[in-house]
């Protein structure tokens, strides 16, 4: 017996009810070639096919009608399984995955792990840092952070605070070469952008309904946050970076933001949505990470906003 292929059973049963992959990929989360994916896994293996496709509607094999039969013994086995376990997940333990974009990472989520290690003695974390898209059912993830305006309707969720930019100097820089009042005045500047295509040089701006871009200039970029952090407080040019990469200097007073008045508009900006798989029955751990979480980003988004207005 395969057991890796028990996931693929669960997914097949899901596609069945459901009754198309693009339904099945909605309320899991996954994407369609994710599930297509899993139902492939599944043929191959047995050597037989289980769904006959249309481009109106799936029909089980004969095969298909009785590996769903057994599959949905599978999973009330499971559910009575994880049933009778109910009382020992009462303690937050074992291993959680957490998948996050690599700035939230570094900057938000990582300082807050030794005190959840602290808390719950009895959880190992696995923080991936990839700004790459990961699918919850084939990446292995437990949780995942992304950034974006309308997370997937197949997915649970909780919004933890806005991520905005703001572009951001030095007081000696500014002394020397002078503060920008107007978005145009950039043009004057060393600025310091992502550096990955030509659009990262244009910065956007937005003012009481009226929109600006502006071309910039500079001797230095760099697709790295914590680099280009670095590089605005050794005085080498004006900035771009998310907030909350920029606040705790910004609240010592290391660096001021520039241009205050005005909105930067970047792609890298929407709400930082904590996600996971709907589950009935959700481990200790995740709930114990996801309050936690929630907790500490109340906080975080509150010093944000007073960060920003200093």
């Amino acid at each position: 017996m395969n057991i890796s292929l028990l996931p693929d059973l669960a997914t097949f049963v899901l596609i069945v009810e459901q009754g198309s992959f693009s339904a099945a990929a909605r309320v899991s989360g996954a994407t369609p070639s994710a599930i297509s994916r899993s139902v492939s896994r599944l043929e191959r293996e047995l050597g037989s096919k289980l769904l006959h496709r249309t481009t109106r509607k799936l029909a089980l094999s004969e095969t298909g009608k009785s590996v769903y039969e057994h599959a949905l013994d599978m999973l009330d086995a499971a559910r009575q399984a994880i049933d009778s376990g109910s009382s020992a997940q009462q303690v937050a333990q074992g291993k959680l995955t957490i998948s996050v974009p690599k700035a939230v990472g570094s900057f938000v989520i990582h300082p807050l792990i030794p005190e959840f290690l602290q808390r719950y003695p009895q959880v190992d974390i696995c923080l991936r840092l990839e700004d790459r898209y990961i699918d919850l059912i084939d990446g292995g993830v437990d949780l995942a952070l992304r950034i974006t305006h309308s997370p997937s309707p197949g997915l649970y969720g909780r919004a933890l605070m806005p991520v905005t930019h703001v572009i951001c100097a030095t007081p000696e820089y500014l002394r020397r070469y002078g503060t920008p009042l107007q978005p145009q005045a950039l043009r004057e500047h060393s600025c310091i952008s992502l550096g990955e295509t030509p659009a990262d040089a244009r910065w956007k701006f937005r003012r009481a309904g009226k929109t600006e871009t502006i071309t910039t200039q500079g001797r230095y970029a760099a697709n790295h946050t914590g680099v280009r952090l670095d590089a605005v407080k050794r005085h080498l040019g004006i900035g771009s970076l998310p907030l909350f990469t920029a606040q705790h200097a910004l609240s010592r007073g290391e660096i001021v933001q520039v241009l205050p008045e005005w909105e930067f508009i970047s792609s890298y900006s929407g709400e930082l949505w904590l996600l996971w798989m709907r589950n009935q029955h959700m481990p200790a751990r995740m709930r114990a990470m996801i309050d936690y979480l929630t907790e500490k980003m109340a906080t975080q988004g509150a010093s944000a906003s007073t960060s920003a207005t200093q």
